[in-house]
């Protein structure tokens, strides 16, 4: 049996957030904790990951101050990103030894828990070449994202994980070019929709898809 940890922290400034998972990490490396799932949303703030490039942010660092968003140079895959309210993060601390050491495998495996979450609200999202992440391609506007994805291997034991956008403040990417794509849309669940989805019934579907796509033996139960 295989089990899975899901735990909802609600609201985490990104450093704080950050700093747990490295102690999780040693934890998981040792066997101390179990495969975990990290629920939770972040104050404002903009992350740079491995591959992130300072020309992809379109305003200094005194508006970032002046409109209370932290800059912050992350250890994740990829490049730019903002996290805020109405945005899920899920990081997902895993130990993919002995038989998971599969890095494209994982990263399929967080698209497809986010793709299969909205599709509970029917809608289609899909994959995009040389894009990571999850993103929704039908109507006049085209290509827009509306999942991030951005991990980090230590040992074979996985960190950081995806960012759902439930319902942000859309104009918030509007001070980045998001994951340093030019002429891409960012949505939300919200925007496609029409209607407020609430963010914890969102956090119980990501749950559920994500131990069935990770194969879990039990879904963790809604709470």
């Amino acid at each position: 049996m295989r089990p899975l940890d899901v735990r909802r922290l609600g609201r985490v400034p990104y450093q704080q957030a950050w700093d747990l998972q490295k102690d999780l990490v040693e934890q998981r490396f040792v066997g101390d904790i179990p495969d975990t799932l990290l629920l939770l949303e972040h104050d404002p703030v903009i992350t740079l990951g491995s591959a992130g490039k300072r020309d992809s942010l379109l305003v200094d660092d005194t508006t970032l101050a002046a409109r209370g968003i932290d800059l912050v140079h992350s250890d994740r895959g990829g490049d730019i990103t903002w996290h805020g309210p109405g945005q899920i993060i899920g990081y997902a601390i895993l130990d993919l030894r002995p038989d998971r050491k599969d890095v494209r495998r994982f990263v399929g495996g967080l698209e497809e828990t986010v793709i299969r979450t909205c599709g509970h609200y029917g809608l289609h999202p899909d994959r995009l070449a040389g894009a990571p992440g999850v993103w929704l391609h039908d109507g006049p506007r085209g290509d827009r994202k509306i999942a991030a994805i951005g991990a980090r291997f230590s040992r074979w034991i996985s960190r950081h994980g995806f960012a759902l956008n439930v319902n942000p403040n859309l104009a918030a990417f509007g001070l980045i070019v998001p994951c340093g794509l030019h002429g891409k849309g960012v949505t939300s669940l919200e925007a496609e929709l029409g209607h407020p989805v609430p963010i914890g019934e969102v956090m119980d579907h990501l749950a559920t898809q994500f131990a069935q796509v990770f194969e879990y033996d039990h879904p963790p139960p809604h709470g």
